[in-house]
């Protein structure tokens, strides 16, 4: 039988608006953020951004046959999971936004707006209201975001903020109770049906695993550049370290382990047996794309006298190294 992880319970504490040390307590906060670099601002405004677009993500799972939530309010566990999930992943995105907010270093408006048009934009991940592409695809979200959240706690506490590295790093750890969650429930799936989850898999890397926060925009950046916001900040992480191809296809590597897909029995032939073998072969074909990538950026880097930059709303249109 499966039983479901409860959402982790943890708690940080940001500056108290109450308390008589509140200015002291935010002049210190301050003085340690403006250590930070922009680049790291960007990344750390666009995870805060990917977390609030909850009534997406909510909708989208709400949406999955057979463990939706009808009513808003059922008491089935997987309603109440997914209530209690969204309930977590809220508090993540209020206290991030609410530490971006006390730095003074980020612009409220723009952040605002971006966050506006993600949740207006929606978003459609190729699920297919399908419950085995969604746990799939939010198998493999949960632990990007906890990769992406621990990389930005790693790189904060380098900077000299452990406010900020103790904040995110506490964030990954909840990410990574959720993924758990997630991927025994696949697991499961791939005990009872090997066959439909092997080709579920194999439909879900097929389309590419696409970003939750995929549509954001702040309604000047592609006017501005040419490109889409997402792109960039995609751009700004990758060059950090903070997430990159190297690790998404750490993370499928770890999913088809995890999975044991490679010894599932689907048969020596037919559709299920193909698309095991392609699976098993897409990790190192993805870090293989991410090496030729990766030499064509530093061949042009070569060969440009500027560095390609991008002007970032979010931090009042400063600009940020891309590659």
């Amino acid at each position: 039988m499966l039983t479901l992880l409860r959402p982790a319970r943890s708690c940080f504490r940001l500056p108290l608006p109450e308390a008589d040390s509140f200015p002291e307590d935010v002049r210190e906060l301050r003085a340690r953020a403006a250590a930070l670099p922009d680049e790291l601002m960007v990344v750390l405004v666009g995870d805060m951004i990917t977390e609030e677009a909850l009534p997406t993500y909510m909708g989208m799972i709400n949406g999955l046959d057979g463990v939706r939530d009808d009513s808003g309010t059922d008491a089935h566990p997987w309603a109440q999971w997914t209530r209690s999930w969204t309930a977590e992943e809220k508090r993540h995105g209020e206290s991030l936004g609410r530490y971006l907010w006390l730095t003074g270093r980020v612009s409220g408006k723009a952040i605002d707006g971006t966050v506006q048009r993600l949740i207006a934009s929606g978003m459609n991940p190729g699920t297919e209201n399908n419950p085995y592409l969604g746990f799939i695809y939010t198998s493999f979200q949960e632990r990007a975001t906890k990769v992406c959240h621990g990389n930005t706690a790693r790189m904060a506490k380098q900077h000299g903020d452990d406010v900020l590295a103790k904040l995110t790093g506490l964030i990954a750890a909840d990410e990574g109770r959720h993924e758990v969650a997630y991927q025994r429930i696949v697991a499961e799936l791939g005990d009872r049906d090997p066959h439909g989850v092997v080709l579920a898999l194999a439909d879900m890397m097929r389309k590419t695993i696409q970003m939750p926060a995929h549509n954001m925009d702040d309604g000047e950046h592609l006017d501005r550049t040419g490109r889409s916001l997402f792109t960039d900040y995609a751009a700004v992480a990758e060059r950090l370290g903070v997430y990159s191809a190297y690790d998404y296809a750490d993370i499928l590597e770890y999913l088809l382990q995890r999975w044991s897909i490679g010894s599932l029995r689907v048969g020596e032939a037919g559709s299920a047996a193909d698309a095991q073998a392609w699976l098993m072969a897409q990790p190192q074909r993805v870090r293989r794309l991410a090496e030729i990538a990766e030499r064509r950026r530093k061949n042009a880097r070569a060969g440009q006298a500027v560095t390609e930059a991008a002007q970032f709303s979010w931090i009042f249109n400063r600009e940020v190294a891309l590659h």
